[in-house]
């Protein structure tokens, strides 16, 4: 049974420089840093950075839950990242952005008054 979102992984051809970068934009230091894998814990999931991979904008996307995501966007854009597709309001409330890392990964945030976190699991 497939009990959600655990991990999500970007390669990164810098591990240094991401493993930084990311601190900046979550906040938070890695819990698990070792030179093949870097993890954050972030808000009961994890994000891994993976090193001398090739970072792309093909296949999936992940969002990550923001409040304020005008304020997210602006703030990731500073600290490097950049726009990549434009905040959209998907409906209901929600609303999404995809930005890129200065590493080329594509990274989704989205704000969703409908999402309860006592379901996660």
């Amino acid at each position: 049974m497939i009990k959600g979102l655990r991990t999500v992984t970007y390669p990164v051809p810098d591990l240094d420089k991401a493993k930084a970068w990311y601190s900046q934009v979550f906040g938070t230091a890695p819990y698990f840093d070792q030179p093949f894998y870097v993890g954050f814990a972030i808000g009961g999931f994890e994000l891994g950075l993976l090193p001398d991979g090739q970072p792309g904008t093909q296949g999936s996307v992940t969002y990550w839950g923001v409040d304020g995501i005008e304020a997210e966007v602006e703030r990731i854009v500073a600290l490097g990242g950049s726009l990549h597709h434009p905040l959209t309001d998907v409906g209901d409330g929600i609303r999404t952005v995809e930005l890129l890392d200065p590493f080329g990964n594509q990274i989704g945030l989205i704000d969703n008054p409908h999402f309860d976190t006592a379901k996660v699991a």
